[in-house]
């Protein structure tokens, strides 16, 4: 391409943030926006110590950004909730290195929405971007390049140039059309109203007020007593999972609380002294759950925070969809939809691009079948989604096989 620079980075701070933000801002996804990148780097979460290696690709035309890639060296799969560990097994037993390996996603965030940035107007940037990642990888000795938790229809032009697409599955709760937090529960069947309702009652017997505070309204010692109530969840029930330090959380305030929803319980003393909350983001019509302590033990207070409150918000705002966050069978109870997500892969050694693509294509069969059977079993009066999930089975079954790089 004429007239184009390619540039490796080592930081989302090299560029403008109004630079970055003028590819970010239109997306759907908050994730990839300058002020959530840089905190995750500058706060030091996300970087060479913590094995989260920022190294982005660029491209600028003259001194305009036009494209840029958020990509990560990585010398472990942690935080990434995608989970390769057997990969990384086999490699081993193949005599072949699967570390360092090259990831796109955003750090520490498992939210649908990851894909090249790329401003309008600007042809073949996805090829030239892996022709770039390609050279690099097979340079440095690099044996693979992931894109994690990818936008769905970015997807399938990167799988029509070679990457191989796995899928996976997550909740999502969808507005469909409602009124009130009472018109959502309607559309429960009649045990599971009869749940929800107690679990609420349970909060509010224990003395709880729900509140919630968006954008200027979140009081400012609210993020560093986030960052207290998620240090000690992680502590207490995700060993290992604190990827994130008190000056992310604290630096958010300052350029991005805008974005942000907590959902705070609070006793009678007011909503100054919360006994536990819930940390949210929040974009056009999407609302996405991230972290969430307490201070108590309380029954139901978990999926009063994290669910009800959200949601109860979300019909009151016109949000369309609650992405929870990763993990928990127990969503689907509260009415969040197994939803298939998916990530991209390309190998560079001959064994490893021999073996894996297979797999994924097996896997992939057997994903779905666990989507449609988790829906089916869901409380709600509505049929689950099978249109969906079988026009992706259609998607997937018709993937272009790609020959590995040696």
């Amino acid at each position: 391409m004429l007239g184009y620079t390619l540039r490796w980075i080592k930081g989302v701070g090299e560029v403008p943030a109004q630079q970055w933000n003028a590819l970010a801002l239109p997306l759907a996804t908050p994730f990839l926006e300058w002020e959530w990148l840089n905190h995750l780097e500058s706060s030091g979460s996300a970087t060479a110590a913590t094995g989260w290696l920022p190294h982005h690709l660029t491209l600028w035309r003259g001194d305009t950004l036009v494209a840029a890639a958020p990509l990560y060296l990585k010398g472990h799969s942690y935080g990434e909730f995608v989970f390769d560990h057997q990969w990384a097994e086999l490699a081993y037993r193949l005599g072949e290195p699967y570390y360092p390996k090259l990831v796109g996603m955003t750090p520490f965030t498992p939210a649908v929405g990851y894909r090249f940035l790329v401003a309008p107007g600007e042809i073949g940037v996805n090829e030239l971007f892996l022709q770039a990642i390609d050279r690099f990888c097979l340079q440095q000795g690099i044996s693979s390049c992931h894109f994690l938790f990818v936008d769905p229809q970015w997807s399938e032009a990167m799988v029509a140039l070679g990457c191989h697409r796995w899928v996976h599955h997550h909740y999502l709760w969808h507005n469909h059309h409602y009124r009130s937090f009472e018109d959502y529960l309607a559309h429960f069947n009649a045990n599971q109203r009869r749940n929800i309702k107690r679990e609420r009652q349970a909060v509010q017997k224990a003395g709880l007020h729900m509140h919630t505070f968006h954008g200027e309204a979140i009081p400012e010692h609210f993020f560093s007593m986030m960052y207290d109530l998620y240090s000690n969840t992680c502590d207490r029930f995700v060993w290992g999972s604190k990827y994130l330090n008190r000056a992310f959380f604290q630096g958010l305030q300052r350029d991005y609380r805008h974005r942000l929803l907590f959902s705070v319980a609070c006793t009678e003393r007011g909503a100054s002294e919360p006994v536990g909350m819930a940390f949210c983001v929040v974009k056009n019509q999407h609302l996405y759950g991230r972290y969430w302590g307490s201070w108590q033990q309380v029954d139901c207070l978990h999926f009063e925070t994290c669910y009800y409150t959200p949601i109860a918000w979300a019909i009151e705002q016109g949000v369309q969809t609650f992405d929870p966050g990763a993990g928990g069978r127990h969503k689907k109870r509260r009415g969040f939809w197994a939803t298939p997500n998916f990530s991209l892969h390309r190998f560079y050694t001959r064994r490893l691009g021999a073996i894996l693509p297979e797999y994924i294509q097996q896997t992939n069969e057997y994903t779905l079948q666990e989507i449609q059977a988790i829906n089916e079993n869901i409380p709600l009066k509505m049929a689950p989604p099978q249109t969906q999930v079988a026009g992706m089975t259609l998607s997937i079954q018709n993937d272009q096989e790609s020959e590995a790089l040696d």
